[in-house]
């Protein structure tokens, strides 16, 4: 082998390399504990359906991956795979602020009805007609 076949070969194995560590670090990255973490932004569920469907883009740039406390009125419950869901009424709107609670956090569902007002922290993960939170806990 010449010089720069070896250092092809050299290269490409260092950046294989490279490329395995950080996706096994990304792999085991710890998830975020919803409960144990302090809501980063503080808010209705009017005020989000609000800013998603006036200005998708810098509303995304506001919530998305964020830990947010949203308090509304339940407009309906339903558990999907053993997890509860609940959808928080908006006047006025088409859409619903959809929060799919943890496993541990469904066990309160049974004291949850409809048109009872509630507030509950998660992770905002988008909007597609409906803004949707997931790792969502009761408080």
């Amino acid at each position: 082998m010449n010089k720069k076949t070896k250092f092809i070969v050299l290269g490409s194995v260092l950046i294989l390399t490279f490329i395995m560590v950080l996706l096994v670090v990304i792999y085991n990255k710890p998830h975020t504990n919803v409960a144990n973490s302090k809501a980063d932004i503080t808010l209705t569920a009017q005020t989000i359906l609000n800013d998603f469907e006036n200005d998708e883009n810098n509303a995304n740039a506001k919530y998305l991956e964020q830990i947010v406390e949203i308090s509304g009125t339940i407009s309906t419950l339903s558990i999907n795979d053993n997890k509860g869901i609940i959808a928080l009424k908006n006047e006025g709107s088409l859409g619903t602020v959809m929060c799919h609670l943890t496993p541990e956090e469904t066990i309160k569902f049974k004291n949850l009805y409809t048109g009872k007002p509630v507030i509950i922290k998660g992770i905002c993960t988008g909007y597609l007609m409906d803004v949707i939170l997931v790792k969502c806990i009761i408080k």
